[in-house]
């Protein structure tokens, strides 16, 4: 990350999911491609032992778009003896790396704030039967 990013872009994601920081040198639709593919690998990380994805689970705190194509996500994990600790930041980076035009990626897990299901899409809460 550089510190020369600066601008924040917001989607129509959960408001408790993911920011998206990007940096002001990419085209703006460049940007939003980068930014869908990257959700879109989020979403095909699942934690082993909940049938949802870890974005709509929002674990996905930030995303973060740096003007060389670097990427860096911040997520956490349900609980600090989540027995997936070990394998779920692997499985997050060989995803985004998959996203065509995305350099290298390092994943950050962070405990600040720590997770909760209030950060839970409906998406998530349908799945898990959490109404």
């Amino acid at each position: 990350m550089t510190d020369d990013v600066t601008d924040t872009t917001t989607t129509d994601r959960p408001p408790m999911n993911a920011a998206v920081a990007g940096s002001p040198a990419l085209p703006e639709e460049e940007l939003g491609r980068l930014t869908d593919g990257i959700v879109g690998a989020l979403k095909t990380v699942y934690d082993p032992e909940i049938p949802a994805d870890i974005y709509e689970l929002g674990l996905v705190y930030k995303i973060d778009i740096a003007d060389d194509r670097t990427v860096t996500v911040d997520m956490s994990l349900t609980s600090p003896n989540c027995p997936s600790a070990q394998e779920l930041p692997i499985m997050v980076e060989n995803a985004v790396s998959s996203v065509n035009g995305v350099g290298p990626v390092k994943v950050n897990v962070v405990w600040d704030p720590p997770w909760d299901p209030s950060r839970m899409s409906d998406e998530a809460r349908l799945v898990l039967n959490m109404w």
